[in-house]
């Protein structure tokens, strides 16, 4: 079964409901089953989403991407270093 790739908008808007459904007195279990996520999901969400807007969850996604792209240059060119190290020390 694929899964369901949601939105940060999705997850936030799902997030806020769950948290008056819980106001209300619901269980978790309960509340999970009202937005159809599992507890997993639910608990990580809450742990990488919790407290965001969404404009904080669109800059948040931004980072993370710029971050990896970041992450890849500096170990590309790390590898570009040792290569060029190799090379002088076998002259």
């Amino acid at each position: 079964m694929p899964r369901k790739g949601y939105q940060p908008e999705e997850i936030i808007r799902k997030l806020r409901e769950a948290e008056v459904l819980s106001s209300q007195g619901q269980s978790v279990d309960e509340v999970c089953r009202k937005i159809a996520v599992t507890k997993n999901t639910y608990y990580r969400w809450r742990k990488e989403y919790g407290g965001l807007r969404v404009d904080q969850a669109h800059r948040l996604k931004e980072l993370e991407k710029e971050n990896g792209r970041l992450k890849k240059l500096v170990a590309d060119q790390a590898l570009d270093i040792q290569i060029l190290k190799e090379a002088a020390s076998g002259n």
